[in-house]
């Protein structure tokens, strides 16, 4: 099964403000066991549909192991890459239009895709194995990247407005998703308006402070 079939940025927006329309009355389930969950709980990648879903603490503890199953947890470790940089050649090289992006690996093939948000949810772009395997030559740590459910997140936003190398992070999906969803509910006109590269900018600033609900 191809990341193509993977949720699009709107499904995955859509499932995550779902979430957090649900007022304290109606508490989240586990979408396996149905138990009641935490408002901070993990998240299961189901393989087939490439859907995230809801888990209590007991139900992805089975699915941590990383064997052979119709589902995988996703990490909840947020890892900023402090010694990490991407030239603007190499950027360039990935064709993507603009400085925002995460990328994830399928599993099976080993193909990435590159994502990035839009005022519609999140855009897909194939990168060549070549491409990715020279990126991956000149900065080997991204041969850690965890198949499907870890993504690389770039955020070169400032770059080439003011003095900054960029951000680069290991994160998990659903994380990436929120910045998406982010961005689509404060995005207005044509270039997207003040107000949301100030939310992207905030978004980053907790995830600087450690903050790991930079998307809630």
């Amino acid at each position: 099964m191809r990341v193509a079939e993977f949720d699009t940025g709107r499904q995955a927006f859509a499932r995550l403000r779902a979430f957090a329309q649900r007022g304290a009355a109606e508490m989240e389930r586990c979408e396996l066991c149905h138990s009641v969950v935490a408002p901070r709980h993990p998240h299961l990648l189901k393989l087939e549909g490439r859907r995230l879903i809801c888990s209590c603490d007991a139900c992805a503890l089975l699915f941590s192991g990383g064997a052979a199953s119709k589902f995988l947890r996703l990490p909840s470790r947020i890892e900023r890459l402090e010694n990490f940089r991407i030239s603007d050649a190499e950027w360039e090289s990935l064709g993507i239009p603009i400085n925002l992006a995460f990328f994830i690996k399928n599993a099976q093939d080993g193909t990435v895709s590159a994502r990035y948000p839009s005022p519609g949810g999140a855009t897909e772009s194939w990168l060549t194995r070549e491409t990715w395997g020279s990126l991956v030559a000149a900065h080997p740590l991204l041969q850690s990247l965890e198949p499907e459910v870890q993504a690389l997140l770039v955020n070169r936003v400032g770059e080439g407005r003011g003095p900054t190398t960029g951000e680069y992070y290991l994160a998990p999906i659903d994380l990436c998703y929120q910045l998406v969803g982010v961005i689509r509910k404060h995005w207005r006109g044509f270039s997207g308006g003040t107000e949301v590269w100030q939310e992207v900018e905030s978004f980053f600033s907790r995830l600087r402070s450690g903050d790991d609900s930079a998307g809630e």
